[in-house]
Order: structure tokens, then sequence, then C-alpha cells
């Protein structure tokens, strides 16, 4: 008898959960799910061979440093930190906003690091993407 008891107990149970969820889903898709943050919407890599030049600067940077630095980024969220402690404008915290990058800078911080930012080795970023990356980057200062 406890036995049925307890059977009967976990069937009701599990009913009344399944109603939820339902609920749930039907409102999910009604609204749809919210967009995901811009440093989750990565650039597809440029297909070839990655050893070569001639990448796109802006995918590469979307796609191997956009996690960090991409709006929204832990990158970008430390880095606006600093400018504005600096007296500069929270805008600055994007390296797509900056103008006082040059490529040789860019390239030495990807590769030896600074800070919280690992460095970030040739297999990570060979050095045509490096130098594509740098080349995007740099744009206000050439």
């Amino acid at each position: 008898m406890k036995r049925l008891a307890l059977i009967s107990c976990a069937l009701l149970a599990a009913c009344g959960f399944g109603a939820d969820d339902s609920q749930q889903a039907a409102t999910a898709t009604e609204s749809g799910p919210p967009p995901p943050p811009p440093y989750q919407m990565r650039a597809e890599l440029p297909p070839g061979d990655r050893l070569k030049a001639g990448k796109s600067g802006e995918d590469l940077f979307s796609n191997r440093c956009g996690s960090c630095h991409l709006a929204g980024g832990m990158g970008t969220n430390l880095l606006t930190v600093q400018r504005i402690k600096a007296g500069e404008p929270p805008e600055t915290g994007l390296l797509t906003n900056r103008t006082d990058l040059t490529a040789d800078y860019i390239k030495t911080v990807v590769r030896q690091g600074k800070m919280a930012m690992p460095r970030i080795s040739r297999v990570e970023a060979t050095e045509a993407e490096l130098d594509a990356i740098a080349t995007y980057l740099a744009k206000a200062n050439q």
C-alpha cells in the first residue's frame, strides 16, 4: 500500500512539473530569446591559409579578440575603467574607438601581454593575422 501511495505521489508531481515547463516554453517562443551580448557574436574566420596575408583585420579582430575586446567583454570593461581614471571618455574603452594605438604597440601587447591580458601565442594568432588586426586597430593613425 505504501508503495502504491509513493508511486501515485511521484506521478502527480511529474505531471505538475510538466505543465509549468510547457507554459514557460510557450512564453519563450512568443517573445523569443534575448539577443546575445556583442562579445558572443564573433565573426567567422575568413577561409583559407592562416599564414597568408590579406585577411580582413576587422573579422580577425572580432574572432580572435572579440570575446574580451568587443562591447561587454572583460577587456573592454577593464580598459573603460582605466580610461575614465586617466580622464578619457568611456568610449575609448573599446579598442576600435581608440585613436592613439600604433601597430607596433598592438603587436607588442598581444605577444607579451599587459596587466590582466595574457600573452597571445603564434598558434592562437599567426603573424599574418596579427598584422591584419594591428593594421585594423591602428587605422586612425594612418
